[in-house]
């Protein structure tokens, strides 16, 4: 994270004396320009995305040892019960990628009631509220039952965010954009690798169970910075 500023830093240097020198306007010149000119609506919907991604990421990394440990009673990796945990988790996941396909086809109905932005604001607030719910249950059935809100989540973040972007965007950046717009994908991957386990081990005493409250609570963040997108049909 921090060797990616350092070279974002020197290629602003960089365009900087080029352009001072009296060299022609390069590619690299274009695409800092493109990034200091982000339009005010993706700049907002970035903050939606940031925030979405970072509870995506930590439910990816953290359900596995969260359900070992609370509906499977074992922190041993070499047990059977461990194995039968992370297949449970496995089990998991793939109830909420099916649901995330079918509401796919439920979302555009609900665009056209509520507005995209709306509708994605129910949708993560429906995701946040099922990660909270994991640090209650304890039956590996009743676990099943978050994954739909989490599939109705996931069916949105892939999808509303790039349907109001598109609505916003110059037709002849669409591109660029849409590729700027995935670092705030690549950003929350990088920041649940290298800090949520110091968190853990620094506030939690290494309980990966309260990864799903910052999941929830970051999830409920990007439903609050929905607020500030407009609301398209």
């Amino acid at each position: 994270m921090g060797g990616g500023l350092l070279l974002f830093g020197l290629a602003q240097m960089l365009n900087r004396l080029l352009v001072g020198a009296g060299g022609k306007p390069s590619a690299l010149t274009h695409i800092l320009s493109d990034l200091a000119q982000m339009p005010q609506e993706m700049r907002r919907l970035a903050v939606v995305q940031f925030f979405s991604w970072l509870a995506l990421f930590i439910m990816w990394i953290y359900t596995t040892p969260v359900v070992t440990r609370y509906a499977f009673g074992t922190v041993d990796t070499a047990s059977a019960a461990y194995n039968a945990g992370a297949n449970w988790v496995g089990v998991m996941f793939s109830v909420y990628n099916g649901v995330a396909a079918l509401a796919a086809f439920a979302l555009p109905m609900l665009v056209k009631r509520l507005g995209a932005a709306r509708a994605h604001r129910l949708c993560l607030l429906v995701g946040a509220l099922s990660y909270a719910s994991l640090l209650l249950i304890r039956d590996q059935t009743l676990l099943l039952l978050p994954m739909v809100g989490i599939g109705l989540a996931w069916a949105a973040i892939l999808t509303l965010p790039y349907v109001i972007l598109a609505g916003t965007l110059p037709a002849r950046k669409l591109g660029v954009y849409m590729g700027v717009f995935n670092f705030f994908i690549v950003i929350p991957q990088l920041l649940v690798a290298t800090l949520m386990g110091a968190l853990i081990r620094t506030l939690f005493a290494g309980d990966a169970l309260w990864t799903m409250l910052v999941a929830a609570l970051v999830m409920g963040l990007a439903a609050l910075a929905t607020l500030r997108v407009a609301n398209t049909r």
